[in-house]
Formats: C-alpha cells, structure tokens, sequence
C-alpha cells in the first residue's frame, strides 16, 4: 500500500512512503550516514533505489554531498611551518632534558 504526504523540505509536493520498505522521513534521516559510508549494505540498497526514485530526496542529497564537497575544498586549515619547527624543537628540547614527554633509557619508546 502506498500512502501520500508531504515531502520533506515543505515543498508541499506528495511522495510515496514505503519505496522498498523506506519512507522519506527514514531516508532523509539517515542521509549523513549513507553520505558518510556507516550503513549496511542491504541499508544503502534501500536508500539508493529511494533516491533514484524519489525526486525532493534525491535533491536533498545531492545538495548534502555537494556542501561536504565545498566545504572539504575550502575549509582546510595549515599550520604554518614556522610553528610545526617550533613545536617540534620543544619536544627535542624536553625529550633532551628528560621532560614529561621523554622515555626512559633502555624502555624501547623512543624508537
């Protein structure tokens, strides 16, 4: 049996709830998963055929995986070299002096 209702997003547009055992609300709620590769197999089938068949969710995912591709091309913050030297002389110096950081001699850590 297929039910009507809204869409998500308001569009006010209907969808077809139960699409291989997946509603849009199933779906649009476990869209960061499946974006993010954390579901089953059987789990991804289901919201793959329901994103090839159901147009606002298609969108709504197409729209989550083009700003996770914007946002990783553009928000990649880089550590100066001149603090990477810095940091990596103060663990030399500690580990030098037998700071906290330092291994003990003969303990094998500090190959």
């Amino acid at each position: 049996m297929v039910e009507k209702g809204a869409a998500p997003g308001g569009t006010g547009k209907p969808f077809a709830q139960g699409l291989f055992g997946l509603d849009c609300n199933d779906a649009v709620h476990q869209l960061y998963h499946y974006l993010d590769g954390e579901l089953t197999e059987e789990r991804r089938e289901q919201i793959s055929v329901h994103l090839d068949r159901c147009g606002p969710c298609a969108g709504a995912a197409h729209f989550e995986a083009e700003l996770r591709r914007v946002v990783a091309s553009r928000c990649k913050d880089r550590v100066p070299e001149s603090l990477i030297r810095r940091v990596a002389a103060a663990i030399d110096e500690d580990a030098r002096r037998g700071g906290p950081g330092a291994f003990p001699e003969g303990s094998g850590g500090g190959i």
